[in-house]
C-alpha cells in the first residue's frame, strides 16, 4: 500500500474536484483544510487510580453552523484520522444540502475494557470538557454515534450538556442518534444502511450508468458481497436481500469471512456473530479463513462497509466487483480508486452512499428543535382526506376499494413512514446532480469526482454568500 495517509487521500480526491469549480484565488485552499482541532487530556479515578485519556474533536468547516459529525471510540483512532472524517462530513452535509458544517470526534479507548458504568463516567467527563470549550451544543457542535459508540453514549452525552446547560430548551439537540424515549426519532438506527440500499436503487433505475458499470436488469438476483457486518453492512444487506432479492453471496468480518453461491441468510448469520463474536461456526456456508481474499472474488456489487482504506493499490487491480458501494468512510485509497476507474470498475462515493446517517440525524435534530413528532399536525387530516377520496371512488365507480391497498392508501403517514419518504427522496435528488457532472457537458471522470465538485462549490458560494 502506498505511503498516504486517509488525510492525504481526503485531501487529494478534493483537489481533483476542485479543478471543475471557478474559485477566487486561495479560496480552495480555506475550504480545504481544518478550521480547528480541540485536543483534551482528561483523568477519570477507576479501578482505584487515576487513567487518563485523550480526545479530540475537529470543527473542519463552520461555513454554516452547527458543525455536525460522528464520535469514535476506539484504541487506534488519531487526530490525523479525526480531521479526515471532519472533512468528509463537511463535503457529505455540502453534497447533500443539509445546514451543517463539518466535525468529528475521537476518543482513543478500547470500548471493550471497560464496564458500562465506567464508560458512562468516562464519557460524561469527556462530554464537560467538549462543553466547556463550546465543542457541544445545538447551535455549535452536534455529534452522532460511530465506531465504538451509539445511542446510549449519545444518552450520557445529552444527560450530562443539560446539566451544565439547564436553562437551554434545546438542549437534547445537542446530539442526534438518541434512542426514542430521549428525543430520538423512528429509522436512525438504521438510516446508513437504509441510505446505502436506496443509493444502489437508484443507481439501478438509470440504464446508462448500468451499462458504464457492465450490468444490466433489476437488482433482483444480483451478487453483493459485504465487507463489514456491523451496524451500517448488516442493515444495507438485510434491505437489499430481504426486500431487493439480491443475493449476498460473501460477508467478511475480522475473523474471516463466509460465502453461499446462493445467498446467504443475514438475519442468521448476525445473530451467529453477535453470540459468537465472530462467523467462525456458522454451519452450512464455506467459511474462509483470509477474509481479504473475499474482496477480490467475483461479484457484481461490493458494498465495503467498515474499515478505511480497504481497498488499495496492492488489491485493486484484482477486485472483480463491476460496482463498489462505499457504505463505509474513506474504504477506497486514492491510489487505489484511480485502479478501479482505469479498469472501469464504477465506484459511488462514500461522501454520497452513507450521507443516510447524517441526513437522519438532520430530521433528528429538528424534531428536537421544533419540539413536535413528525407527521403529528398532517396524518389525521390526511387519513380523512385519504377516505373521501377513497370513498368517493367507491360511489363513482360502484366498486368497492381494493381491500388489499386500502389501509396503506387510507392511513396517515407515520414517523417512520416521513423519514424513510424523506431519506429516499434526498438521496434520488443527490445522485441525479451526481450523475449530471457525470454523464453531462465537460465530463467528469468519475462519480466521486462530481461529487465533490458539487459539494465544494455549494461550500464556496455559502463563503461567497458572506463576502469571504
Amino acid at each position: 500500500m502506498s505511503g498516504h495517509s486517509f488525510l492525504d487521500d481526503v485531501n487529494r480526491q478534493f483537489n481533483a474536484g476542485a479543478v471543475f469549480v471557478p474559485m477566487q484565488d486561495g479560496l480552495a485552499e480555506k475550504i480545504r483544510i481544518c478550521n480547528a482541532t480541540y485536543v483534551t487530556r482528561f483523568g477519570v479515578r477507576l479501578r482505584g487510580r487515576v487513567e487518563t485519556f485523550i480526545g479530540w474533536r475537529s470543527v473542519h468547516s463552520s461555513h454554516v453552523t452547527p458543525a455536525k459529525g460522528g464520535i469514535r471510540y476506539s484504541a487506534d483512532v488519531d487526530q490525523e484520522e479525526v480531521e479526515a472524517l471532519a472533512a468528509l462530513m463537511t463535503f457529505k452535509c455540502a453534497l447533500m444540502g443539509l445546514p451543517f458544517g463539518g466535525s468529528k470526534g475521537g476518543l482513543k479507548i478500547d470500548p471493550s475494557k471497560w464496564e458500562r458504568a465506567e464508560l458512562e463516567r468516562i464519557t460524561r467527563r469527556f462530554t464537560q470538557e467538549l462543553a466547556r470549550h463550546n465543542f457541544l451544543g445545538p447551535s455549535q457542535n452536534v455529534p452522532a454515534p460511530d465506531m465504538g459508540t451509539n445511542e446510549t453514549t449519545m444518552v450520557w452525552m445529552a444527560d450530562e450538556y443539560r446539566r451544565w446547560s439547564p436553562n437551554d430548551i434545546n438542549a437534547l439537540a445537542c446530539v442526534t442518534g438518541k434512542p426514542l424515549a430521549m428525543g430520538g426519532i423512528e429509522g436512525r438506527i438504521e438510516a446508513t444502511g437504509r441510505g446505502t440500499q436506496y443509493a444502489i436503487r437508484e443507481f439501478f433505475r438509470h440504464e446508462k450508468d448500468l451499462e458504464r458499470a457492465g450490468l444490466s436488469g433489476p437488482l433482483k438476483g444480483k451478487a453483493a458481497i459485504v465487507q463489514g457486518l456491523g451496524n451500517v453492512g448488516y442493515h444495507a444487506a438485510k434491505f437489499l436481500n430481504e426486500e431487493d432479492g439480491c443475493r449476498i453471496v460473501g460477508v467478511i468480518e475480522r475473523d474471516g469471512a463466509v460465502w453461499s453461491d446462493d445467498g446467504l441468510p443475514i438475519e442468521n448469520l448476525k445473530q451467529h456473530l453477535t453470540k459468537t463474536g465472530g462467523l467462525a461456526g456458522f454451519e452450512g456456508v464455506e467459511f474462509v479463513e483470509d477474509g481479504a481474499s473475499v474482496l477480490v472474488r467475483p461479484c457484481d456489487i461490493l458494498i465495503p462497509a467498515a474499515l478505511e482504506r480497504v481497498i488499495h493499490d496492492l488489491n485493486a487491480p484484482m477486485i472483480q466487483a463491476k460496482l463498489v458501494v462505499e457504505a463505509a468512510n474513506g474504504p477506497t485509497t486514492f491510489e487505489g480508486d484511480r485502479i478501479l476507474r482505469e479498469r472501469g470498475i464504477v465506484v459511488m462515493p462514500d461522501l454520497f452512499v452513507n450521507a443516510g446517517g447524517v441526513v437522519v440525524s438532520y430530521f433528528e435534530w429538528v424534531k428536537n428543535l421544533t419540539h413536535i413528532p413528525f407527521g403529528l399536525m398532517e396524518r389525521r387530516h390526511h387519513e380523512s382526506s385519504h377516505q373521501m377520496l377513497a370513498s368517493s371512488l367507491e360511489k363513482m365507480t360502484g366498486a368497492a376499494f381494493p381491500r388489499d391497498i386500502a389501509r396503506s392508501f387510507v392511513q396517515g403517514a407515520s414517523e417512520i413512514d416521513l423519514v424513510r419518504s424523506g431519506l429516499d427522496d434526498m438521496m434520488r435528488t443527490a445522485y441525479g446532480q451526481i450523475r449530471a457532472g457525470w454523464n453531462g457537458p465537460g465530463t467528469m471522470p468519475d462519480l466521486r469526482t462530481a461529487a465533490y465538485a458539487i459539494a465544494i462549490k455549494r461550500c464556496a458560494d455559502a463563503y461567497g454568500a458572506i463576502g469571504i
